[in-house]
């Protein structure tokens, strides 16, 4: 992998810029086979970093990944998430366990607290130390958490953090203003959940206007936007071969200074703090 297409983990190790999501997948069997398929086609187009959890279909998209991973899995980052009500120190361990036995692999490569819920830090942590210890994870990080709870992280024991997964798109920027600063200082990339905004970005923007004088996708635009962050890298859902290959390409565009300024001008940066959006 090159600069331009992965991000850093703190420890020096290098993932894909450019991942797959899969929330909603497995979910719908008539979709069960597309699916498949665009997942498959994406580790082929190097798009290996793969997330999933197991909040996702109570389970059902980790096993259609599992199948979808046969003969593939040592090419993939593989990433999941536990519920937060999941865990505490021994919680965390049997929502792993069974993560990884849908998934059918015998380690993670990258386990998240989904969001913050009832129980502290400190036994979250002490679960996936457990768990790193025993050689089922291979590094630990959260999801959606913003930059005060990120400091409280490291206060309780949490300097190992790889990653946090957030939602960050052009048109959710709130995360430039103190949170993407604090773990760029840190080494720490972001990953970037939803990143065309889960389809709900304006019908009618400066990104359509982009996209038809290159004549591409808006979908395209914003992606691109998202992947030319600094220590950022983004987990776009596709759920078919034809959707994945137009992900694919958003990783080689490269918007010009103007169009920079005009996605600015439309979608503005934060001026002051707001609170972490997610969904």
């Amino acid at each position: 992998m090159t600069h331009d297409d992965s991000v850093t983990l703190p420890g020096g190790e290098r993932i894909a810029k450019l991942g797959q999501g899969t929330w909603e997948m497995g979910e719908h069997p008539k979709r069960r086979a597309a699916e498949i398929a665009a997942l498959r086609a994406g580790i082929e187009l190097g798009m290996t970093l793969i997330d999933t959890a197991e909040m996702y279909g109570e389970g059902a998209t980790e096993t259609l990944l599992g199948e979808a991973l046969a003969g593939l899995r040592e090419q993939v980052f593989l990433v999941s998430k536990v519920y937060p009500h999941n865990a505490s120190a021994r919680g965390v361990v049997a929502a792993c366990e069974a993560s990884l036995r849908r998934l059918r692999t015998d380690r993670l490569d990258l386990y998240l607290l989904h969001w913050r819920g009832q129980f502290g830090l400190e036994e979250t942590i002490e679960g996936f130390e457990a768990l790193h210890r025993a050689g089922k994870i291979r590094y630990w990080g959260v999801s959606n958490f913003d930059v005060d709870d990120m400091r409280e992280l490291v206060d309780a024991g949490g300097a190992a953090c790889a990653t946090n997964q957030i939602l960050y798109n052009v048109a959710r920027r709130g995360a430039e203003f103190d949170l993407l600063p604090w773990m760029r200082e840190r080494g720490m990339p972001a990953m970037a959940y939803s990143p065309i905004d889960h389809l709900r970005l304006p019908k009618r923007s400066v990104l359509d206007e982009i996209a038809h004088a290159r004549g591409i996708s808006a979908i395209q635009v914003a992606l691109a936007w998202v992947l030319a962050q600094p220590g950022v890298c983004a987990i776009p859902k596709a759920g078919s071969v034809e959707h994945v290959e137009e992900n694919r390409r958003a990783l080689d565009l490269r918007l010009g200074e103007d169009e920079r300024a005009a996605i600015d001008a439309f979608f503005k940066p934060p001026r002051s703090k707001r609170p972490l959006e997610m969904l």
